[in-house]
């Protein structure tokens, strides 16, 4: 019985509740040592009847090694990792080291995990549970995370334990938290009746007050008294520590043979048996020695495995032996696991087993880190490379497996660990090249933490250094360097760069150059360097964001829907967020609003996920621009606000077009003024470009000017050729030039945004603004056709503030306002969106949940979803809905969820 835990285990049975009936949850138990996290875990396993239930745990030791975690809570389950989809089984099978590694993203890993968990819960509801999840390596920690954030209508519970104080952080970011305090004194006192009612009430009370409400205190220091212990600490020491000593003093009291048997069993960590008691056999020790501390209840078997019964109780052991017992030990455990090939058990136990200097040893870890890196897990290959340089006679040798280390660490995502290896490593490193390379480490860093002047300056200067050893690498810092002073508007540092480097640096800073520069003739060599840089190839990614930056949304939106594809088919999330955030920008210019909502949520969720600050950023300002056309203020504000961190880059201008475009949409010429006058005439005028249509309007409005930024944005628009920016230049000089112009420049912006390629919402403006001119002529029959059209596009788009003004408008030219259509893909969240779109192309639930990192049972819960809003009932129907749209509307990225 657990006393004072009645609404903690109610937490846990809800969880458990609502997995029978089909709704997944997941529930972190935090909580100091001791305090009953195991027990509320215990409690759930013990209620799970009719559950299948897996249990996994973290091991301190076995933090280095890739998917230890993993390993343990799926033992049993290898047969069915073969029954996943492609690439899923072999990103699993590769992790769990059932297969030979294939490079895959590590992320996939988690997608496997999502689709393993889902497919056993179609048999049985199933309960997962996790204790210690603080000592859990790296890798299982991102995919058991990753797969418990997408958990949403599968009969799965998940459960994690995981201690506050003294112990690694275990960030569950999203994830529904239950925080255990001290027992109250009456539960307390319950519990001591339970376990300690024979002793007198003096000494409960000492017990009390020396437990302070841990459980497992008041527990362990009751029988501590009754055998005749001492549990009085000379100094307050923290509950672990306090409960710790308590254990070690029942070691004590058992026999030499048993107490070696533990030490090997704490030293190996898995605990394997067959492991354990081979390596026991040279110190004398078997099974029948085991018995006096499963006695004590020290130690269980369960599952197979030998375990202790608490982490403590391992902790105690290992630190009451010897360094010469503890020595011994780790290089018996690493003669064992030698003779079973286990490089990585062995290689990490020569370690434990080695007091200095020595080569073997380090090459050993080098060997076991190389096998981490085949399996994803970079935490590993960083602290294998980190223990190998600490013991490497050779100073070379040693900075240069630091640098590696350091390497590894920033793609775990370890940016503080990063920069302290980077910084060690540079001490022992003498050549230049390998310098460079850590000092290109703190620029990354830099540039990610919101310094994008600082890594410039390290990536000058070191290439620098380099440049007489490595001109291409030399070439790429320089590459970099532009590209972080463009970030950063520092356009004079890119100017001094472009000097320093080839072909391909000259290009990258006359675009940065002209395509920013003060005075509007600039903006001719900033285009034609652009598209040179295009012609000489380049990424997918960083193509179709120079084709944005030209104005060519479909040849963007081709190369991102390509770089989708890609990233989709291989499962590579890390990749694919970068991906959806131009995707779904694309998406936005070219009216596809469902689409570009879907792309812009999936990136915003998968950024949070991995922790990745621009991206988050970037997605943003694309949901930004979207709730501002909304007329969504609370929405866009917020998403402002994210985008606009201090040192994000170019997502601050975007984020404040996205505002300024609210303010328009809602009427508020005077903010739209404040706001976007200093934006467009800042250092960054290429990010700002696209405010200037908005910032015209609000002028016009109020009776102002605005030259110069109309003059750049018409010799732009000439420029890069594409119909829609001529269309919209056009629009701005009839709302600012001449009133005997305005006529025809209106009817010429309509007719270039009409053309194909255009901007939906642009052009929807255009013909706005154009019948708002007719009707204050007096031509309310010519202004009908023009509003009518805005109005049924701002309806489509879902902008309703101007949706809302194009119907005033033609009620004033006296029209009856016809019914509005009904936006059935709106009413559809973006998951949902996604799933339609997929599942309207023929692919299975299991098909789209690959794609989209879905469960398939959590695919179908969507489509249920979903029908009912279509107002349809069956799969077939959907193809039906999606056609029955017109042909321009978001119809161009239906395939592979380019959502």
């Amino acid at each position: 019985m657990l006393h004072g835990r009645d609404e903690e285990l109610a937490a846990v049975d809800r969880v458990l509740v609502g997995a029978r009936a089909g709704r997944s949850g997941v529930l972190v138990v935090r909580g100091e040592a001791g305090i009953g996290k195991s027990a509320l875990l215990e409690h759930a396993a013990a209620s799970a009847a009719g559950m299948r239930v897996l249990r996994g745990v973290g091991i301190e030791s076995e933090a280095p090694l890739p998917f230890a975690g993993l390993h343990l809570l799926l033992n049993g389950l290898t047969d069915r990792i073969g029954e996943l989809p492609e690439p899923q089984s072999t990103a699993l099978r590769s992790a769990l080291s059932l297969a030979p590694s294939q490079g895959n993203d590590r992320f996939l890993v988690g997608v496997a995990l999502l689709t393993l968990l889902s497919e056993l819960a179609e048999e049985q509801p199933l309960l997962c549970i996790v204790d210690d999840a603080h000592w859990l390596d790296h890798a299982s920690n991102d995919a058991l995370l990753f797969a418990a954030r997408r958990l949403e209508a599968e009969p799965i519970a998940l459960l994690f334990a995981a201690r506050d104080l003294h112990a690694p952080p275990f960030p569950a970011h999203g994830v529904a938290e239950l925080r255990l305090t001290p027992l109250p004194a009456a539960a307390a006192q319950q519990l001591l009746d339970e376990h300690a009612g024979d002793l007198p009430r003096h000494v409960q009370a000492r017990i009390a007050h020396d437990a302070r409400g841990n459980p497992l205190a008041l527990h362990e220091y009751s029988a501590a008294q009754r055998a005749g212990r001492p549990t009085a600490q000379p100094a307050p020491l923290p509950a672990h520590s306090r409960i710790q000593q308590t254990f070690a003093g029942r070691i004590e009291e058992l026999p030499t043979a048993t107490r070696t048997l533990l030490l090997v069993t704490a030293a190996e960590a898995t605990g394997r048996p067959d492991v354990v008691f081979e390596a026991a056999r040279k110190f004398g020790a078997g099974v029948a020695d085991l018995a006096a501390a499963e006695h004590q209840r020290l130690v269980r078997h369960v599952d197979g495995r030998l375990d202790f019964r608490h982490p403590l109780i391992r902790s105690a052991v290992y630190q009451s032996a010897t360094l010469g017992e503890k020595l011994a030990v780790h290089a018996e455990l690493a003669e064992v696991f030698g003779w079973r090939h286990d490089i990585c058990q062995r290689a990490w136990h020569l370690a434990a087993a080695t007091t200095g200097p020595d080569e073997a040893v380090a090459a050993a870890l080098v060997e076991a880190g190389e096998a981490d890196r085949a399996l994803g897990g970079y935490a590993s290959v960083a602290a294998a490379y980190e223990r190998a340089a600490a013991l490497s006679p050779d100073p070379a040798d040693r900075g240069a497996r630091l640098l590696t280390a350091a390497h590894a660490a920033y793609e775990a995502g370890q940016n503080e660990r990063v920069s302290a290896l980077a910084s060690e490593a540079a001490v022992h490193l003498k050549d230049p090249k390998s310098w460079a390379e850590c000092q290109t480490l703190h620029a990354t860093l830099a540039d990610e933490g919101g310094r994008p002047l600082e890594a410039h300056r390290i990536l000058v200067d070191e290439a620098a250094a380099v440049a007489e050893h490595d001109e291409r690498a030399a070439s790429r810092m320089l590459f970099s360097a532009v590209e972080t002073a463009w970030v950063a508007a520092d356009f004079d540092a890119v100017a001094r760069v472009r000097t320093l480097g080839g072909d391909e640096v000259d290009l990258l800073a006359r675009a940065a150059l002209g395509l920013n520069a003060p005075h509007p003739d600039g903006l001719a060599d900033g285009v034609s360097a652009l598209r040179a840089l295009i012609d000489a190839g380049a990424p997918c990614l960083k193509v179709a964001w120079w084709h944005l930056l030209l104005g060519d949304h479909r040849a963007a939106h081709d190369w991102s829907l390509t770089a989708e594809r890609e990233t989709r088919s291989r499962g590579a999330v890390g990749s694919l967020l970068h991906v959806l955030g131009v995707l779904a920008r694309t998406q936005l210019h070219q009216g596809q609003r469902h689409d570009a909502l879907a792309s812009g949520a999936e990136a915003l969720r998968i950024a949070k996920d991995i922790g990745q600050r621009q991206a988050v950023a970037h997605a943003s300002t694309v949901l930004a621009h979207l709730a501002a056309m909304d007329g969504d203020e609370q929405r866009c504000a917020d998403l402002a606000a994210e985008a606009r961190r201090p040192g994000v880059g170019h997502s601050y201008v975007r984020a404040a077009c996205a505002l300024g475009l609210l303010d328009l949409g809602l009427g508020r010429h005077e903010a739209v003024w404040d706001r976007l006058s200093t934006l467009v005439d800042g250092a960054n005028r290429m990010d700002a470009l696209s405010a200037v249509p908005d910032l015209v309007e609000a002028a016009a409005r109020l009776g102002r000017h605005v030259h110069g930024p109309v003059e750049r944005y018409v010799r732009w628009a000439e420029l890069v050729e594409q119909p829609w920016a001529r269309g919209i230049a056009q629009r701005c000089l009839a709302l600012l030039g001449p009133a005997d112009e305005a006529e025809h420049r209106y009817a010429e912006a309509v007719h270039l945004g009409r053309q194909a390629g255009g901007r939906p919402f642009e052009l929807a403006r255009t013909e706005l603004l154009y019948g708002e001119w007719l009707r204050r002529q007096r031509r309310r029959i010519d202004a009908r056709p023009l509003l009518r059209s805005a109005a049924e596009e701002f309806e489509r788009l879902g902008a309703e503030p101007w949706a809302k003004r194009a119907r005033a408008e033609l009620r004033a030219t006296g029209e009856t306002q016809l019914a509005q259509a009904p936006d059935l893909l709106g009413t559809l969240t973006p998951q949902e969106l996604q799933v339609v779109r997929l599942a309207s192309e023929g692919l299975s639930n299991r098909d789209i949940g690959a794609q989209l990192f879905l469960s398939p049972r959590t695919v179908g819960y969507h489509l249920y979803k979903a029908y009912p809003k279509l107002g349809i009932t069956s799969r077939n129907e959907l193809a039906r809905v999606l056609q029955s749209r017109t042909p321009d509307q978001e119809t161009t990225s239906v395939s592979l969820g380019s959502t």
